[in-house]
């Protein structure tokens, strides 16, 4: 022989063992036990499976498409949504409210609710203090002196008397017109005897001028922002004398329906207007 092989050996005879019974062992129970899980596990997974079809059989024609169902997917679509529609019908009244004030002066909406929609303000001159002694306003042809008045008993500011009804007065606790803040001019809307000198106040409209006369010889003119009405109970204080970021004026006279008594008229018509030129 050549290499390094070992031949295997030839095989012989094996020895005779006696037939002995042996025992299952522990690990022999454990996998048999598995088996019997497993095989129960199996048989369910099968009657829980999809049934596979018979290949002999012929497999069923496909179900028609209905050619009306896309175009009938197309023309039924959902609808704008509840909130959408509650959107929409709030704008058109904010614009039907905003038309309103614009036609009769009413003050419908709060004014924190419209100073995002207001124009931006404009440029203003700044004026020295100077008694106010005429006003002008072209569009309702007036054209009256100004006097001063002061606080009434009751602390409101006082009215110019019956007698000077014809006059404005201005209220000589502010500001006088074109100082910073609301200059105040007060006047009746009318008389037992009959117009008086704001009688026609509430017809103005944004955009319209007003020029007072000062004491110095020149001129404040103003712009109109807007014409409110409130109920004299309920004036709002704050907004009608409180802006001092600007030169302002504030033409205010009763209106409304006539309650008689001490009230007379139970509202207050009021001009916003801001100051644009001095002459």
């Amino acid at each position: 022989m050549t290499g390094s092989r070992i031949p295997t050996p030839e095989p012989g005879p094996r020895p005779a063992r006696p037939p002995t019974r042996r025992a299952p062992s522990a690990w022999r129970r454990v996998v048999a036990a598995a088996a019997r899980r497993f095989g129960r596990a199996a048989a369910q997974m099968g009657s829980a499976s999809v049934a596979t079809p018979d290949p002999s059989t012929a497999p069923l024609p496909p179900k028609p498409r209905h050619a009306w169902s896309v175009g009938a997917r197309r023309r039924i679509r959902p609808g704008p949504g509840l909130p959408v529609l509650v959107i929409g019908v709030l704008m058109l009244l904010i614009v039907t409210m905003l038309g309103v004030e614009r036609t009769t002066g009413l003050s419908l909406l709060p004014d924190r609710f419209i100073a995002g929609l207001a124009p931006p303000p404009k440029k203003f001159p700044l004026l020295a203090a100077s008694e106010p002694v005429g006003i002008e306003i072209n569009k309702i042809d007036l054209d009256a002196p100004v006097h001063s008045v002061g606080i009434a008993p009751d602390g409101s500011i006082a009215a110019p008397p019956a007698e000077r009804a014809q006059e404005a007065g201005w209220y000589d606790q502010g500001p006088t017109p074109g100082q910073y803040g609301p200059a105040v001019i007060v006047g009746h809307v009318d008389t037992s005897t009959g117009p008086a000198v704001f009688q026609h106040l509430r017809e103005l409209r944004p955009g319209d001028r007003v020029e007072v006369a000062r004491s110095d010889g020149s001129v404040a003119v103003f712009e109109v922002n807007r014409v409110s009405r409130y109920d004299k109970e309920e004036l709002p204080a704050n907004e009608v004398f409180g802006d001092f970021s600007r030169p302002e004026l504030r033409l205010i006279t009763c209106g409304g329906r006539w309650v008689g008594g001490q009230t007379g008229y139970a509202d207050n018509v009021v001009v916003f207007a801001s100051l644009v030129e001095a002459r």
